[in-house]
This record gives structure tokens, C-alpha cells and sequence, in this order.
């Protein structure tokens, strides 16, 4: 049986997976606003990775089989994603 301590750490990880994941859209909005064009900043795929890592986390703690689903693979594209970005930062396009 979870107790009320364990209960709430995994609403804040939760929350906290929810809140990252939702900045990303905020830094995604800004970064184009600016360019006047629409851009996606290195710091989305970070946002992306860490909210989904909570939200995952969280999923899993609900042993909820469609969130689970719904965010695993998103680790793994927005690892990719970040991997990719690094690596051809030196490169010239």
C-alpha cells in the first residue's frame, strides 16, 4: 500500500514532468516571435526530454498503459533530436 508521502512525490513529479513539458511550446512561441519565423531553439528539445522523463516516470507510477505508450517513444525521438543537433553543430550546411 503507497502511503500519503509516496502519493504526493509522484503528483509533484507529475506536475513537474507537465510544467517542462509545457514550456517547451512557450520557448518554441518566443523564439519565432522573434525570428518572425518559426523556429525550434535547442532549449524545446530539452524541455521536451525533461518533461516527458517526468511525465513517463509519473505514468509509470500510475501504471497507466496509455500515457506509458503515449511518452516513451518521445524519449527516445527527443534523445535522438538532441544528439542529432550536437553533433552537426560544427558541421556546415
Amino acid at each position: 500500500m503507497m502511503s500519503v508521502e509516496n502519493w504526493n512525490i509522484f503528483l509533484i513529479i507529475g506536475f513537474i514532468g507537465q510544467g517542462l513539458f509545457s514550456m517547451r511550446f512557450i520557448i518554441q512561441w518566443l523564439a519565432s516571435e522573434k525570428a518572425k519565423k518559426s523556429v525550434i531553439p535547442f532549449s524545446f528539445w530539452i524541455f521536451s526530454l525533461s518533461g516527458s522523463i517526468f511525465l513517463l516516470i509519473y505514468a509509470i507510477y500510475k501504471k497507466d498503459p496509455v500515457f506509458i505508450l503515449g511518452q516513451a517513444p518521445n524519449v527516445l525521438i527527443y534523445s535522438r533530436n538532441i544528439y542529432l543537433i550536437k553533433k552537426n553543430r560544427g558541421v556546415e550546411r
